[in-house]
């Protein structure tokens, strides 16, 4: 059991610090998932003025319902834009050319900002607030559940080091702006101070990430909010259809053909039928891969130059060996 003393401590400074970076940051509409961090940005924000939450879905994606519930409880105007594959077939292959990447995940996710931001725009707003960073700060990715606290550390420093958010070059390229509260940099030093062993802890007999935030809101926000689980972007959406999608539009005999010509000519590994369709978005836009980038280490499925501290290719997704 962690100290009372020192968790109630640290939780009334994340509140106080991240009031103040949500009140320089907000915007007229927010990114609303239904998730931890934007619904933690909706509640400090609703205290002081109204705004428009919107939240993108295909196919009732599972978003739909958190969100709705957050937007409920906060009275806000709540814009729900329904998509469905075809569009964010046509926003993937947008984000492709703005984010100069072929990675499947991150496009998928990057589709629903896509998404969201032009729906947005649409919409008359010209700026955004997100909940970005809440995840890559507050450790709450999966796969830093089963790390010692000083190997989360040196992790999440890692992290900090590299991270990149998607939804400032996404909203340049519209002519928006998009707001991060949680890199206000009072904030963000806050939260890279905080022990990692408050970031990962067992509530209730399960492991979770971002628990010492999490318990910084419990009183403000439903528990179905608080506890709610890390979901990708993709899944939460929707956007998590679209490799079947592609599955159905592109044949055996083609991906097979042009997955064998594009790694003859370009040294690109494809991995599925979705990653065909992107990396023809790319090459048609930007030419291979090889060797393009700033680093000492080429990647293995594509030929992008990596950082050292890299290790995975924001260009193709992959893993490098070494």
């Amino acid at each position: 059991m962690l100290g009372g003393n020192l968790t109630q401590t640290v939780c009334a400074k994340i509140r106080e610090l991240l009031d103040c970076a949500v009140q320089s940051n907000i915007a007229d509409c927010v990114l609303l998932s239904g998730g931890l961090d934007t619904s933690v940005v909706t509640a400090l924000a609703s205290k002081r003025r109204k705004f428009t939450g919107l939240t993108v879905s295909l196919n009732n994606a599972p978003d739909t319902r958190f969100a709705s519930l957050v937007a409920d409880k906060f009275q806000l105007r709540h814009l729900i834009v329904e998509t469905d594959e075809a569009n964010a077939e046509s926003a993937a292959c947008e984000v492709v050319k703005v984010m100069r990447s072929f990675d499947p995940m991150e496009i998928r996710n990057d589709a629903t900002i896509l998404i969201a931001l032009s729906a947005a725009k649409d919409a008359g707003f010209n700026a955004v607030t997100t909940g970005d960073a809440g995840d890559e700060l507050f450790a709450g990715y999966s796969f830093f559940f089963d790390k010692s606290p000083k190997d989360l550390q040196d992790s999440l420093s890692r992290m900090w080091r590299i991270m990149q958010f998607s939804s400032t070059l996404i909203a340049r390229s519209l002519g928006m702006e998009a707001r991060l509260p949680f890199l206000d940099e009072k904030f963000k030093q806050l939260a890279m101070s905080i022990p990692a062993y408050l970031k990962v802890h067992e509530e209730k007999g399960r492991v979770c990430g971002k628990w010492i935030l999490r318990k910084a809101f419990e009183e403000e926000l439903p528990p179905e909010i608080v506890w709610r689980m890390k979901m990708p972007i993709e899944q939460g959406s929707g956007t998590a259809s679209l490799p079947a999608y592609f599955e159905r539009k592109i044949s055996d005999g083609e991906y097979t053909a042009k997955k064998e010509e594009y790694w003859s000519l370009d040294g690109v590994r494809l991995m599925s039928k979705e990653h065909l369709a992107y990396y023809e978005v790319y090459r048609k836009a930007f030419g291979p891969p090889r060797n393009i980038g700033i680093g000492t280490k080429a990647c293995d499925g594509c030929g992008a130059l990596l950082r050292d501290e890299v290790n995975y290719c924001r260009t193709c997704g992959a893993y490098p060996s070494s």
